[in-house]
């Protein structure tokens, strides 16, 4: 559980100083995930058993999901200090979250009927 930890703690690290230098504007963690899923792809493409790394990683994450909705209490406490920025903002607010909803339900559409056709094919 531990490698599992430093594993993921370690992708966000690189996430960040690669953020920090390049000073690109996607978030440092989003970087190490990415990193990390590229990573976890290519070890499963050239090397087909399973190793006890990726097992080590779902058997971490799943246990850490369970406490996933904690980390949504200080976002929550933000927005409610912040509600006279947000009453002025409020028309942008909701245009953005209708607007990314629908673009989301889109691409995952798409997404889903493509992965669907590769699947069966013909």
């Amino acid at each position: 559980m531990l490698n599992s930890i430093f594993t993921i703690l370690s992708f966000q690290l690189i996430g960040e100083f690669i953020q920090k230098f390049t000073e690109i504007s996607i978030p440092g963690p989003v970087i190490g995930l990415i990193l990390l899923l590229g990573v976890l792809l290519i070890r499963a493409k050239y090397f087909k058993e399973h190793h006890s790394i990726e097992n080590n990683l779902v058997d971490f994450s799943e246990r850490f999901l369970t406490y996933l909705p904690l980390l949504f209490i200080p976002v929550g406490v933000g927005v409610v200090m912040h509600l006279s920025l947000l009453e002025e903002n409020l028309i942008s607010v909701i245009s953005i979250i209708v607007l990314g909803t629908l673009l989301t339900l889109a691409l995952t559409g798409f997404i889903m009927e493509k992965l669907l056709k590769n699947d069966n094919p013909k």
